[in-house]
C-alpha cells in the first residue's frame, strides 16, 4: 500500500498496537508551571543520555516550551489517571490541587509519579505539524510504583502486566 491509498483509521488501527507510557512534559513560565500529556516521547541514547519530545505546534502550551531551556517528562503511575485526564485537557490552570515541586533545574515535577527526569533542550526540529525537542537528560528519579500505559485508546496499569 502506497502513502496515497492510505487512510486515516489505517494508520490508527497501527498505532492502537503500539503500548506507550503516558507523560506529563512540564516547563515553567517565570513562575508559571506549564504542562501536558504527551506519549510521543522516546529515548534517544544513553550515552549520552538524550530524550526526544514532540509537542504539537498548535498546542497552547508550545510557546512556553520552545522558549525554554529545560523540561521535565513525569511518567505517570497506574494511579494517576485523574492526573493524565486533567493533563490532556483545556483546563486554564492544569496545576490546581496537583501537588508538585520544583526540580534541580527548574521543571515542575509532579508528586506521585512512578519517575521524573529532567533534560536540558539541545535541538528543537520542525517535522510538520509537530517540533521534535531533542534534550540532554540532567537529573532523573524513580520510584517504586507501576506505570500508567496507554493502548488503542485505553488505560492500563502497568504494574499487572505478566511477563513472557
Amino acid at each position: 500500500m502506497t502513502t496515497s491509498e492510505l487512510t486515516t483509521e489505517q494508520v490508527k488501527s497501527f498505532h492502537h498496537k503500539f503500548v506507550t507510557g503516558v507523560t506529563v512534559v512540564t516547563t515553567s513560565d517565570g513562575s508559571e508551571p506549564r504542562g501536558l500529556v504527551v506519549n510521543a516521547f522516546s529515548s534517544l541514547s544513553l550515552d549520552p543520555p538524550m530524550i526526544i519530545v514532540c509537542i504539537q505546534k498548535t498546542s497552547s502550551s508550545y510557546d512556553v516550551f520552545f522558549a525554554r531551556d529545560h523540561l521535565a517528562v513525569n511518567v505517570l503511575a497506574a494511579d494517576q489517571l485523574d492526573i493524565a485526564k486533567r493533563f490532556a485537557g483545556k483546563a486554564p490552570d492544569k496545576f490546581a490541587a496537583v501537588p508538585w515541586a520544583t526540580g534541580p533545574f527548574g521543571s515542575p515535577l509532579l508528586d506521585g509519579v512512578a519517575a521524573w527526569l529532567e533534560a536540558e533542550l539541545t535541538e528543537r526540529i520542525q517535522a510538520s505539524t509537530h517540533t521534535m525537542f531533542i534534550a540532554r537528560v540532567v537529573a532523573v528519579g524513580h520510584f517504586d510504583r507501576p506505570p500508567l500505559l496507554y493502548a488503542a485508546g485505553q488505560f492500563y496499569d502497568g504494574g499487572k502486566l505478566h511477563q513472557v
